[in-house]
C-alpha cells in the first residue's frame, strides 16, 4: 500500500530557497508517477510539477516554470521539489501524489489515486 509522506516545508522569506521531499513508507514493489500539487487558503488544489517512473520526462505548472524543480530520488518511489526565487503568492500547503503504471506526469488532480497529509509552505514578503 502507498503510503507517502512529506517533509521540508517552513516559513520562509520571499526569494528563499526550499526543498521539499516525499517518500512512500509503504515500500511499494512499483514505481510510480509522482507529483506535487498545492493548495493556498481560499482555494482550490493546483498542480505544481509532475514526473514519470523512470524521471526521464517532467510537467510543471507555468507558475513555476525556471524556479522549481522535480526530481527523484535514489530510494524508489521518493521524489524532491527544489523550490527557489520563493514568492508570497507560493505560500500554500503542498501535497504528493502517485500513481501506478507507465504514464505521461499529468496535471490532472483526478489521475492521482495516492496521496500524503501535505506540508505547509509559508512565503513572507
Amino acid at each position: 500500500q502507498v503510503q507517502l509522506v512529506e517533509s521540508g516545508g517552513g516559513l520562509v522569506q520571499a526569494g528563499a530557497s526550499l526543498r521539499l521531499a516525499c517518500a512512500d513508507s509503504g515500500r511499494t514493489s512499483g514505481t510510480y508517477t509522482m507529483a506535487w500539487f498545492r493548495q493556498a487558503p481560499g482555494k482550490e488544489r493546483e498542480f505544481v510539477a509532475a514526473i514519470s517512473g523512470s524521471g526521464s520526462t517532467t510537467n510543471y505548472a507555468d507558475s513555476v516554470k525556471g524556479r522549481f524543480t522535480i526530481s527523484r530520488g535514489n530510494t524508489k518511489n521518493t521524489v524532491y521539489l527544489q523550490s527557489n526565487s520563493l514568492k508570497p503568492e507560493d505560500t500554500a500547503v503542498y501535497y504528493c501524489a502517485a500513481r501506478g503504471g507507465i504514464f505521461y506526469p499529468s496535471q490532472q488532480e483526478s489521475n492521482y489515486p495516492y496521496w500524503g497529509p501535505g506540508t505547509q509552505v509559508t512565503v513572507s514578503s
